[in-house]
Order: structure tokens, then C-alpha cells, then sequence
């Protein structure tokens, strides 16, 4: 009976999960070609704009019924290359084309601010050709209120997925329900209050950064929803580049740390506060940072998932490098210690540390 229900458990999983995969497909904009188009949420600034996106070659069958057969599918969908886009936001525009994954980058320099409305905006993407299939996306450009920017990773920082069991980690990224899903306690509190920042109305940008392949992207969009975490953009560092002839993720270098400095680049008035976890090279990406970017790093907060005496020396020492540069590394299991220091630091208002005590204290109590 017990394996039965762990069975009957795990196929109610793979079921769930093939239909939330499936969504970003049947949500799509859709050609009579066969295609989809996909435009990921984006960033910008009053000047321009950044947009990533996909156009995939779309499946045949049913949007729903076989379940893992879905999963399969949209793993491992072939993305179109070499198609022609054209992006328009307001009067501007500009034209691209997909790599040989099927994924576009739009970076639209903008020769009229944009609407004055907060926050999000509309960016109208267009796949050419004999029947245009037209898509649009969104943008967050922040408004005059805001005051800092923060930039979190999301594996064993937001969500904990175990990124140092590589087994374990690839079934909670593409097998484990969103309901499943654990999120920290406390932690969507402490995004929440950064996001609205010391007078409560700052409206800062959000971006999330994970090491997980862009086929979750919906997953994750839905865990953010059901937690309340802020919605921003969430950023993947790579493809991974899956299929049945390499089953392997590609190797990616130093992808974090460019996407960081573009940050500070395009928001070059504003500090920013990195959270990250010690299970991977967040301490010495953000240090790293840091010490290229004196002055612009108000805080780095990284959640403490090992048990190793020898990381624990390794990021204590990388914490006295960033002290030494006029920034401040803390180490902390718990984001209640997070939340008392930037409410100290003024970036968070005093009140909103009740508001992440009060989520731990639901978790603790569920």
C-alpha cells in the first residue's frame, strides 16, 4: 500500500509538472507555421530596454493527457534559428534574429523616455515573415522613487533545491511540483521589503538570477506567485543546451558576474544589495564585484546551506575583503537576521522586519 501511494504520488507529480511545463507553448503567441514565440519578462532603464525570448518549433499532440511524454517534449523542443524579429516599444524599434537555440536578445536604446506609468511596460515583438506572429512582453523600468536595486539568486537562496546533491537538485528542478516547492521562511518578507525599500513605496527593481536552464522558467514564475514574492525578471545564466544526443547541460563561466556589471552599468546611480547562498561561488562572485565597484554594493547577504568549517573560514575571509572595500558580507541561516540588518542599514523600513517574522513564525507553525 505505502509503495502504491508513493507511486500514485510521484505520477500525480510528473502530471502536474508536464502541464505546468506545457504552459509557456500553449501561452505563446502561435503561428499557422508551426511555431511558438516566447518573450521572457525584462529590465530596462529611461534610456533603453532588454529583452530575452524564444521562438520554438511547436510540438504536435494533445496540450495535455500524456504527461511525461509533455515533460519530455518541452525539455527537449527545438528552438528556431536564424528567425527574424522585429521589437517595438512605443516609437522604437529594433530588428534581431534567433541563435541557433531559437533565443533572441533585445537591447532597445530608447530615443523617447518611456510612458511615466510605474512600472511594467509593454514591448510588442514580431516574428516576420509570410504569417507574422506577433507576441508581446514586459519590461520593468523603474520609477523616480527607487533607491537601490537587488539582484538574488534563486537556487538554495529563494527556493531550496540542493545544488550540492546534482541528483537530487535536477528532480526538484524539473519533477517537483511548485505547490512542492520549499521556499526559505521568511524570505519572500525580506524580497518584498526590499523591493518597497525604507519609505515603503520605492517600487525597486527585482532580478533574479538562477543556474537552472530556461524550460523552467514558468515553474518558477508560479512558485513566485503562490509565495508572494515580488515578480521581476528572472535571468538564467545559460542555456542548457538539452538533447537526446547530449543529455548534459553546457558548461557556463562566469555568466553571473557579466550579468552583475551590466547591472550596475545600466542602473548607474543606485546601490545594490546581492543575496546569494555559500553552497556555490556567490561570496566570491559578489566580492569580486565588490572590489571592482567600490562604494556601489550596500550589502551582500548570502544564506549559509553548508556544514563545512573550511567554506566557513573561506567566506569569513572573503567577508574582512569586502568590510576592507566599504561593503559588508553576512552570513546567515535565517532571514530574519538579514531583515534586522538592512533595517539598520536603512534599507528596508523598521517595520517591515515584523512582517518577515511573522511569515517564519507561519512556517514554523505549519
Amino acid at each position: 500500500m505505502t509503495g502504491r501511494g508513493w507511486f500514485a504520488r510521484r505520477f500525480d507529480a510528473l502530471r502536474r509538472m508536464a502541464r505546468v511545463l506545457g504552459r509557456p507553448v500553449r501561452r505563446a503567441a502561435r503561428g499557422g507555421g508551426g511555431v511558438a514565440v516566447l518573450v521572457y519578462r525584462g529590465y530596462g532603464s529611461a534610456t533603453e530596454i532588454f529583452l530575452i525570448g524564444r521562438v520554438l518549433h511547436q510540438y504536435g499532440g494533445p496540450p495535455s493527457g500524456a504527461a511525461f511524454a509533455d515533460l519530455v517534449r518541452r525539455t527537449l523542443q527545438r528552438g528556431v534559428s536564424g528567425a527574424d524579429l522585429t521589437a517595438r516599444f512605443g516609437r522604437d524599434e529594433a530588428r534581431i534574429s534567433t541563435d541557433r537555440d531559437g533565443y533572441f536578445r533585445i537591447h532597445l536604446r530608447l530615443e523617447r523616455p518611456p510612458p511615466a506609468a510605474c512600472c511594467w511596460h509593454t514591448v510588442e515583438v514580431t516574428l516576420e515573415g509570410r504569417e507574422p506572429v506577433v507576441a508581446q512582453g514586459e519590461v520593468f523600468i523603474p520609477p523616480p522613487t527607487c533607491r537601490l536595486v537587488t539582484i538574488s539568486d534563486i537556487d538554495d537562496t529563494v527556493v531550496y533545491t540542493g545544488v550540492a546533491n546534482k541528483a537530487k537538485m535536477l528532480w526538484r528542478l524539473f519533477m517537483q511540483d511548485p505547490a512542492d516547492r520549499v521556499a526559505f521562511p521568511g524570505t519572500a518578507a525580506l524580497l518584498s521589503a526590499l523591493h518597497r525599500g525604507r519609505t515603503g513605496d520605492e517600487m525597486n527593481p527585482m532580478l533574479y538570477v538562477s543556474r537552472g536552464p530556461w524550460s523552467i522558467y514558468e515553474l518558477l514564475d508560479e512558485f513566485f506567485n503562490r509565495h508572494e514574492i515580488p515578480v521581476g525578471p528572472i535571468l538564467f545564466l545559460r542555456e542548457w543546451g538539452l538533447t537526446l544526443a547530449n543529455p548534459l547541460p553546457r558548461r557556463a563561466k562566469g555568466h553571473k558576474l557579466a550579468l552583475i556589471r551590466n547591472m550596475l552599468e545600466l542602473y548607474d546611480t543606485l546601490p545594490f544589495v546581492l543575496i546569494g547562498d555559500s553552497g556555490q561561488r556567490d561570496p566570491e562572485i559578489y566580492a569580486q564585484i565588490v572590489e571592482e565597484h567600490p562604494g556601489r554594493v550596500e550589502a551582500i547577504y548570502i544564506r549559509d546551506v553548508t556544514r563545512s568549517a573550511e567554506r566557513d573560514e573561506g567566506i569569513a575571509e572573503l567577508g574582512r575583503q569586502v568590510e576592507a572595500a566599504g561593503s559588508t558580507l553576512l552570513v546567515a541561516a535565517d532571514s530574519m537576521v538579514m531583515a534586522r540588518h538592512a533595517a539598520a542599514r536603512g534599507l528596508i523600513a523598521p517595520a517591515f522586519e515584523a512582517e518577515v517574522a511573522e511569515e517564519r513564525a507561519e512556517a514554523a507553525s505549519s
